[in-house]
């Protein structure tokens, strides 16, 4: 942590100080100032012809304005150079000029202040000189000498101070400038920090929905098929054994298919725990992969890119299987298109059959795929069911059109789905041929 112009400042001080050892500073240096001011208003009541107390008094009253130096420097120095043809306020000058040309005044103005400091020392020391001068009787000094002397002795009185008051007050607004940019940084720190958490909370929100999809596509269409399957088993099993039989088996595969799947997935996350325990953290990436690879491997045959609209027929061999009959219509000439595009199109048509399975066991399914220019469309509907509420009596957690919607949005498709005027339910996708940018489809 960096140490700011604030929290310095926190500390305190009476009035105008910022911290009370500078009030204390001050007010020793006023002290020094008034006794020294003091001390030499004692000559300068008996040159002046006044009483001493008038002149002591004045001394102890000009050598106390340093005691608002920090507040009001240029008053300081003003008062130091009316005090100057008293030849007192040697320390009430010097401090005087320093604290000026430290502080935030214009520069003009500690110009100003400076030469009429110079100024009024080399007056009152070049009247000086020559009073000691002319004490002298009968020496010989040169006409230069004596401005010499003086300009060389007021500017030695007058130009230290004010170069070492010029020269802290660079450094300390320098320090404070670099205080600032620390504390910015500081700031810009602590933002990008709870920026980059923020992104990785919907990293890991997107990351987990995605799980969710792929795990949903891996369970419920393999599931839903064992269930009617299973249910079709109960049916004949007494009218014909042997299809009763070949049913079994298909249901059989199908289990053991589905819990191989899910045995991966649940193998990802446990070796996650074991690796990652001490800092708390599920690899969802890798869960998210394993669960991708699963749902690719749901149809058998698919691609390394994922299953695609060339392995429809073998989708609706699967549901065909289980009894439901289903139409496949295409239109257009097929080509290829993105792996995310194929992939996708083919999820739509497996999760609305898995829902025609779920809720209108017993009802025909039409599928219908248009391929145009620049995108690819499908549509699923089937009829009402010939019994409501018969069949399998599937379990449903409403996340099949969530799942399909959000994938099809995510490629900046368009979907719709709906009852039917005739009691059966549509289901329809539009996706175009080159896929939107990740996150440039959602609202």
């Amino acid at each position: 942590m960096t140490t700011t112009g604030e929290e310095h400042r926190a500390a305190g001080g009476p009035w105008w100080w910022e911290r009370r050892r500078s009030a204390v500073l001050d007010g020793g240096l006023a002290l020094g100032s008034a006794l020294e001011c003091a001390v030499e208003g004692v000559g300068f009541a008996e040159g002046a012809g006044l009483p001493v107390g008038i002149g002591v008094l004045l001394g102890v009253v000009a050598g106390s304005v340093l005691v608002v130096r920090r507040r009001w420097p240029v008053a300081v120095v003003l008062v130091a150079i009316a005090v100057t043809p008293a030849e007192m306020g040697f320390l009430l000058a010097t401090v005087g000029l320093y604290t000026l040309a430290a502080s935030q005044v214009p520069r003009r103005i500690i110009g100003v202040t400076t030469g009429m400091s110079l100024a009024a020392t080399l007056i009152v020391t070049l009247m000086r000189t020559h009073q000691g001068v002319g004490d002298m009787a009968g020496s010989r000094i040169d006409v230069w000498f004596l401005p010499l002397m003086s300009v060389l002795a007021s500017v030695a009185m007058t130009a230290p101070p004010v170069l070492l008051g010029l020269y802290v007050g660079a450094r300390r607004r320098l320090m404070e400038s670099l205080r600032d940019r620390a504390d910015s940084l500081e700031t810009e720190l602590q933002l990008l920090a709870e920026r980059a958490e923020e992104r990785a909370d919907w990293a890991r929100g997107e990351e987990r929905t995605r799980i969710a999809r792929e795990m949903h596509d891996v369970v419920a269409h393999r599931v839903s098929l064992m269930v009617v399957h299973a249910a079709a088993v109960q049916a004949v099993a007494l009218k014909d054994p042997q299809k009763a039989v070949k049913n079994a088996a298909l249901v059989g595969d199908m289990g053991r298919q589905a819990l191989t799947e899910l045995r991966e997935m649940l193998g990802v996350l446990r070796a996650g725990e074991a690796l990652g325990g001490a800092r708390g953290a599920v690899p969802l990436a890798a869960v998210g992969v394993a669960a991708a690879a699963a749902a690719t491997r749901a149809g058998a045959g698919a691609s390394e890119d994922g299953p695609s609209l060339a392995e429809l027929e073998e989708l609706l061999g699967q549901s065909r299987a289980a009894g439901m009959k289903v139409e496949l219509s295409v239109q257009g000439e097929a080509r290829g298109y993105a792996p995310e595009v194929e992939q996708t199109a083919y999820r739509v048509v497996q999760e609305a059959l898995t829902n025609v399975h779920k809720h209108a066991a017993g009802a025909g399914a039409m599928v219908r795929v248009a391929h145009r220019e620049g995108e690819v469309a499908m549509q699923v509907e089937n009829g009402a069911p010939p019994v409501r509420g018969g069949g399998a009596m599937l379990p449903s957690g409403g996340n099949g059109l969530v799942g399909m919607r959000e994938r099809v949005l995510a490629l900046g498709g368009v979907f719709v789905s709906g009852e039917t005027e005739a009691g059966g339910f549509r289901v329809s996708a539009v996706l175009p041929a080159q896929p939107e940018p990740s996150g440039a489809g959602r609202a």
